[in-house]
């Protein structure tokens, strides 16, 4: 028994590490900008483990190595054409090392919450927000008419009565009661063991409990025109976003990402083995539009596996040209307002990016020879030189409004943007040599990302632990997921947090009891 205790704690540091790898979904590796120390504040930028430096050799495009054996300084490929004859392809092309200062976009808009909330506001209040009472009625309707429809096949259920709202709203704090929790099944709830909570089991049984998730349902029935795989949660989706849209302006600068969306890394390490083989792989990506600044989600998509097409998931993870299908999805309603969007590899390319600038969309994207689109590019920035410059040199190329920046630190860095001047300069932070420099581009990447990482470090862990087998439910519990972590962001920006300072923890369990409808509110310490 100690050697089987013995062995699981051995592979739980194994486990944590894969579910940090997730983290990847942005293409960025942990050690691009520079060293850890306490001027870095946990970005997870500034990283310098082993596993880190392994992950920024990789992706920094060390491409002699990969592509044949190495070449003495000043070398040129076989074939390859010579410096003189690569500038003048490049000039016929439009680029050139002659830079221009450039504005940056324009923006006037104030970006926050766009209701001002009462300092009595409670946190269903901030949550109804997004999914209002004429929401969950639908559900009560649907989930009622679903139940009929199976009973008149399947059989009459005796212990079946109609859901009422109030029993919706305390079905919806059950499942939202796992964010906090973190445990896997919700009806450990009325279980007797380290999860169980009696204050909440009063409310419902576990009997009625369960009917009510046998029988939810946001859409019962596929009507005769619709097509799409997400039609069961459809309605929800478009009312989230129109929530989203009405309830919050985003800042200027934003981030196109998959949020880290699994089982939360502490609860993963405990799993057993036989545990972790009997999750089925997701079938959907789900990437959002996020404020930077703020870190409120703007608008989600989500993309399904429907089967081995060129739409399908693996497709969509290896080729470049179905990710910007999806960043023209994001943003299709940030046409005309001089936002900023920091893209990863998978999505950077020269045509995207002159496509956005005429809708009025700037953008900043780490760029990779082997994962990105580099149509339009000039080759001679693509390649690495056999001789590694100095730390915090660069090369630029400009064409119009937009820079291409090779930029050198511990490996090749390189950066397509019409956002920021090539001229201006900035400088990445690093704790034992002070700083290094860099084009304002760069800079500016590293702090927006930086965000955006911290945010996934906070706030994944609320995702709810709920995980049902059927698809449409897994991209339902996600989106509640992101609306309560909405809603606890504009409840800090309000005068209600200035009354009661709940952390995201506590948030989460007043808006759980409110739900159920208990008298006592207040969260535990």
């Amino acid at each position: 028994m100690a050697e089987g205790g013995g062995a699981a704690r051995r592979r739980a540091p194994a486990l944590l590490e894969a579910a940090r790898a997730r983290y990847e979904s942005l293409h960025i590796s942990d050690d691009v900008f520079g060293e850890s120390g306490p001027d870095s504040g946990g970005n997870p930028f500034y990283s310098t483990s082993a596993a880190s430096r392994s992950s920024s050799a990789a992706s920094s495009d060390d491409e002699p190595e990969r592509l044949g054996p190495a070449r003495g300084p000043g070398s040129p490929a076989p074939g390859a054409p010579t410096a003189q004859e690569s500038e003048e392809d490049e000039a016929g092309a439009g680029w050139s090392s002659t830079l221009r200062d450039r504005p940056p976009p324009r923006f006037e808009d104030t970006g926050g919450p766009t209701r001002k909330m009462p300092p009595s506001a409670s946190a269903v209040d901030f949550f109804q927000l997004f999914v209002p009472d004429n929401v969950l009625k639908n559900m009560v309707v649907q989930t009622n008419l679903y139940a009929k429809k199976f009973q008149e096949r399947f059989g009459s259920d005796g212990a079946w009565v109609d859901v009422t709202l109030p029993e919706m709203k305390a079905f919806l704090g059950y499942v939202i009661s796992t964010s906090t929790s973190h445990c896997e099944s919700v009806l450990s709830i009325w279980s007797g063991g380290f999860y169980s909570n009696r204050s909440l089991a009063l409310v419902m049984s576990q009997a009625r409990f369960e009917k009510i998730l046998k029988y939810f349902h946001v859409v019962a029935f596929r009507s005769s025109q619709t097509t799409h795989g997400l039609y069961k949660v459809q309605p929800f989706l478009d009312s989230l976003q129109s929530g989203f849209d009405s309830a919050f302006r985003p800042s200027q600068t934003q981030v196109l990402h998959e949020p880290l969306i699994d089982e939360d890394p502490v609860f993963i390490a405990t799993c057993t083995e036989r545990e972790l083989r009997k999750r089925k792989k997701r079938k959907f990506s789900l990437w959002v539009r996020q404020c930077s600044s703020t870190g409120f989600i703007i608008q989600i998509y989500v993309h399904l596996k429907e089967g081995g097409g060129p739409d399908g998931l693996d497709a969509l993870k290896n080729k470049p040209q179905l990710h910007s299908m999806v960043a023209r999805s994001l943003c299709r309603n940030a046409a005309g307002k001089n936002y900023i969007i920091f893209t990863g590899p998978s999505i950077t390319s020269l045509t995207l990016f002159e496509e956005f600038e005429k809708q009025g969309i700037y953008c900043c994207g780490l760029l990779s020879s082997r994962k990105s689109d580099c149509t339009g590019l000039p080759p001679s920035m693509l390649s690495s030189p056999a001789t590694p410059p100095a730390r915090g040199q660069h090369s630029i190329r400009m064409k119009g409004s937009m820079s291409l920046i090779c930029w050198y630190n511990k490996g090749h860095f390189r950066f397509l943007t019409n956002a920021y001047s090539p001229v201006q300069q900035g400088a990445i932070i690093k704790r034992r040599s002070g700083e290094i420099p860099c084009p304002l581009a760069v800079e500016a990447f590293a702090a927006h990302l930086s965000y955006i990482c911290k945010y996934d470090d906070k706030y994944s862990k609320y995702f709810i632990s709920h995980k049902p087998n059927k698809t449409w439910q897994q991209v339902f519990w996600f989106a509640v997921s992101i609306a309560v972590n909405n809603a606890y962001i504009l409840y800090k920006m309000s005068d209600a947090y200035h009354v009661k300072r709940y952390s995201r923890a506590q948030f989460g369990e007043r808006l759980v009891q409110e739900l159920l409808g208990l008298e006592d509110t207040s969260p535990s310490l």
